[in-house]
């Protein structure tokens, strides 16, 4: 296959695509997004078999035990995605939505409408459930897309590519609004994010080595997130049964999430009286504790390093480091954090205050978990990622994040004096 033709073919027929999709219904897209749960329904014997291969290819190949649960789809996982579907179509659609109108003093009404982005390249590793994540999400936001899944689940993404062409025909949408790659060649990857004229933003989904080199070598603009280095401070005025709820929650509730706290920051006022309490929980849960040399003067815990404030450890280990009150907290945080997610726990409100103003991170969070940083849980529906930029879209991306806006005027026959 002459893989720079084949992109450049998949690249123009989205863009063509895109025009038709932006310019259909809430009800046309709806449509299609329930089709598609109606297909995968029906075609749980197909995407069973498909699945099946990628699995036994797999293990030939020697993937861990943890890479095959997330490859795998099984009933239970068709179901999240048939509801999945039938959750985006149910959500408000976003295309269209005029607001901040004013009036000028020349008389012309000035105002923002908020608009697809276009074409959205989605590059994501294992999981084939993503490929009815992205493309709901894409389509429901009026826009179209290409999906480059990993090469373990090439057989997986390609059952589940069919169920959704099938539904975009039913809507009378092209089959070309969602194309999910069909080779394996990572040569593909290269071309998909080195076509700025016919891709608009290119969202990678996966670990920090596929995001970084889509980062450094990409022409089209990328919404991404590198790390997931959070944060829990427990400050001097905290409630301890919070703060110790709280931490457990934000390490334990699930070690491999990027929302998942690594470090955990205790103010030297009470650090004598909350550590202990703190390392007895952790201790429960097989957590791993490495800690400052004020840490390990109060608690059992392996001596940390400077890495060790830098890690995204993704397992049950745990950075624990003393620090001098709320400055030293947000100079900590600013300093190793990866301004995804970081919290604070206090019963002050000035603290907290402050807090929210000076930590420069894409959620910043009082009394809460860390594991909250979730497109679901934050109102968004669904989300097709974390962002940690700072322009265009931060924090979890849903279907606003996949728009954009546009100025408006409205007149009368007005002119410029």
């Amino acid at each position: 296959m002459d893989i720079a033709a084949y992109m450049s073919e998949v690249g123009q027929q989205a863009r063509a695509a895109a025009t038709l999709v932006a310019r259909s219904t809430t009800a046309v897209r709806n449509k299609a997004l329930l089709a598609t749960a109606e297909a995968l329904d029906k075609a749980r014997d197909e995407l069973a078999e498909a699945n099946r291969k990628d699995l036994d290819q797999g293990r030939e190949n020697g993937l861990d035990a943890a890479m095959l649960d997330r490859l795998g789809l099984t009933s239970q996982r068709i179901d999240t995605m048939i509801e999945g579907l039938r959750q985006v179509a149910s959500l408000p659609d976003p295309i269209g939505e005029i607001t901040d109108m004013t009036y000028r003093p020349s008389g012309i009404q000035v105002g923002k409408m908020r608009v697809p982005l276009g074409v959205i390249g989605i590059i994501y590793e294992s999981r084939p459930n993503v490929t009815v994540e992205a493309a709901s999400l894409c389509l429901k936001s009026g826009n179209a897309t290409i999906l480059r899944g990993g090469s373990e689940s090439i057989h997986s993404n390609q059952a589940i590519a069919r169920c959704i062409a099938w539904g975009l025909a039913e809507a009378g949408l092209p089959e070309t609004a969602v194309q999910v790659v069909k080779t394996i060649d990572r040569a593909a990857v290269g071309e998909l994010i080195t076509m700025p004229k016919y891709v608009d933003v290119i969202v990678p989904r996966g670990g920090k080595g596929l995001i970084e080199r889509i980062s450094n070598d990409a022409r089209v603009p990328v919404i991404k997130h590198l790390d997931g280095v959070c944060h829990v401070y427990v400050d001097s005025h905290a409630d301890p049964e919070k703060a110790l709820r709280v931490a457990v929650n934000a390490k334990t509730h699930r070690y491999g999430t990027c929302n998942t706290m690594e470090t955990l920051l205790v103010d030297r006022e009470i650090a004598e009286d909350i550590l202990p309490l703190m390392a007895s929980a952790f201790a429960e849960k097989g957590v791993e504790l490495r800690g400052c040399e004020l840490t390990r003067a109060i608690i059992d815990a392996r001596e940390a390093t400077e890495l060790d404030w830098e890690a995204e450890y993704l397992a049950p280990i745990l950075a624990v480091r003393v620090v001098d009150g709320l400055d030293g907290a947000i100079e900590h945080i600013n300093r190793y954090s990866s301004q995804h997610t970081d919290s604070i726990i206090t019963e002050n409100y000035t603290r907290a205050r402050r807090f929210l103003t000076e930590v420069d991170s894409s959620s910043v969070m009082i009394n809460a978990s860390t594991r909250f940083a979730d497109g679901f849980e934050y109102g968004l529906g669904a989300e097709i990622g974390i962002s940690t930029d700072k322009i265009h879209a931060r924090g979890p991306v849903g279907l606003e994040g996949l728009t954009s806006q546009k100025y408006v005027v409205f007149g009368d026959g007005h002119i410029r004096a």
